[in-house]
This record gives structure tokens, sequence and C-alpha cells, in this order.
């Protein structure tokens, strides 16, 4: 299991102007969003850019996601990663796992300075999620298509258990065109898991292009009404967007609910926008530079 000392370090930079509902396990944040999106995409670019290796692209396109899900919708709790009565949130997408680090850090579940660790020999912040070593995540993820069929055996686990927790999961659209997310989704349309959320974050590029030239999992919407499930369409960096969609997922009763969210690979920093080169490159030294100036 992960370092409780780390966990616990006195020196453990929880965000000060958040403040933890106690009762609920909800943070409750006074803080422009906005602000923190830009704080969570510098934190990305410079732990990647400090490893020397890792995922920018898809990590920048999901930050109003996990900002919205971090900040204003998921019960947890910082200082007790395994509260039993917390939402899960599933990252499937696990190379994009930077982002999650960062809104980790930044919600006080181990300090702020592990972030220059990421990738490191005995950090425990590796370059995909690993559920044995970061508190805070809930599956070890890399290999792309399993999260959507984690998600469904823990949504099914929750009904089991008459929990009041609710599942979310994080998918890319490349793995959309993988088989065992297609299975999960059948199996969460029968089942009927109006407990669990997806997500897909559809920023249209995949390791080595556009994902309309590889393998064109479109039309998405109607793939999963097929399977019996709602489906909510938004701009995927419209924080109001966001919030509004996971809050409809909440009262939608009898079917599981995906968010296509459509959103700009590298979102945030111009030269990594639409790149695919940046799928899986870290940001130079004079890169880095120009990026943190563009997130001022």
């Amino acid at each position: 299991m992960y370092n409780n000392a780390i966990v616990n370090d006195s020196n453990n930079q929880a965000n000060k102007t958040s403040a933890l509902n106690a009762n609920a396990g909800v943070f409750s944040s006074n803080e422009d969003l906005a602000a923190v999106c830009k704080k969570i995409r510098r934190d990305i670019v410079t732990m990647i850019a400090k490893a020397g290796s890792g995922h920018p692209g898809g990590s920048l396109s999901a930050v109003e996601i996990v900002v919205a899900l971090y900040w204003k919708v998921l019960r947890h709790k910082p200082a007790d990663p395994v509260w039993k009565d917390r939402d899960r949130f599933i990252l499937s997408k696990g190379h994009a796992v930077p982002v999650l680090y960062a809104a980790l850090a930044e919600q006080g579940y181990f300090p702020l300075k592990e972030l220059d660790t990421l990738r490191k020999i005995d950090s425990f912040l590796q370059g995909h999620a690993d559920h044995c070593c970061t508190p805070g995540i809930e599956m070890s993820s890399g290999s792309l298509g399993q999260g959507l069929s984690f998600s469904v055996g823990t949504a099914l686990a929750g009904r089991l258990d008459k929990a009041s927790w609710r599942v979310y999961a994080l998918l890319s659209d490349g793995e959309c065109e993988e088989g065992q997310t297609w299975e999960a989704a059948m199996s969460a349309g029968m089942f009927k898991l109006d407990n669990l959320t997806a997500i897909v974050d559809k920023n249209g590029i995949q390791l080595s292009g556009f994902t309309k030239d590889i393998m064109n999992s479109d039309p998405l919407t109607k793939k999963f009404e097929s399977f019996g499930w709602n489906v909510i369409e938004i701009d995927g960096h419209d924080l109001t967007q966001v919030l509004d969609a996971l809050k409809k997922a909440q009262t939608v009763k009898g079917q599981p609910t995906v968010i296509i969210a459509r959103t700009v690979k590298g979102k945030g920093v111009s030269f990594m926008e639409n790149n695919v080169e940046f799928h899986g490159k870290a940001p130079n030294a004079e890169q880095l530079e120009k990026a943190l100036k563009e997130l001022a």
C-alpha cells in the first residue's frame, strides 16, 4: 500500500482555499475554477518536463473534467483516501494520470512537492496510475480499454451493498475502439447501472494520429444509446456545461449515463493543441518556459 508517512507529511500542501465538509465529505470550493484549471495545467507541464517523459496532450484535455469532479462533485476526503462512503473515480486512460496527480496534490492527498518525483525510481507517482502505491487512485491503469469494465464491477458492488456512493469513469476516445469497452457498455446498460457515469474525453487524437483516420468510432452517441445509456454531449472545456452534465447524470434513473466531452488535445498550450507529437512527449526547457507564460 502507499506510504502513510508521505500522506501524513506535516508539509502536506492541502488546498487552503477549499473547505472540507466533514459530514458530507465533499470539497466545497470558493475558488475560481478557471484559475484552478490553469494551476493544474501548470502542474502538468512542469512535472512532465522535469520527468523528461510523459503524456501532456491527454492530461491537458481532461483538466476541466477532473477539476469539476474533485472541486464540486465527488464525495471524497483527502485525509482518508479509503473512506468507505467516497465516490469512486476510475481513470481508465491511465497515461493521462498527471492531471489526476495534480488534482490529488492540490486537494491535499499528498504534498505538492511530490509532483517533482513523477516517473522517478522509488516515486509513488509512476507514469501510469498505481492503486497499490498512490493515495486516491482507485485502479491501476495503463492498458487501455479496461477501465469501464472495472467501473461496471464497482457499480454492481455498490448496488449489492446498497451504498449511496457513485462511480465515475474517465475514458479516452481512442479506447472506444477496443471491444472490451463495448462489452462493458453492454453490461452497464443491461444491469441499468444508474450509479455509473462515464465521461469520454473526445479529443480526437491517439498515439499515432487522429482517431477518425485510425479507427473512427463515431457516431458515439448512437452507439451508447443503442446499448441503453443516457447520453449527454458537451464542450468539455466549458466548466458550466461539465458541471451541469455531471449534476444531470445524478438524477437519471434506470440507466447509466455517458458524457461525451468534446475536447482539444493539449488544451491551453498553443504548440501542443491538436498536435499528435505531444500525445506522449515531454516539453523541453524552452517549450516549458513558453507553456508556463501562456498559462500564467
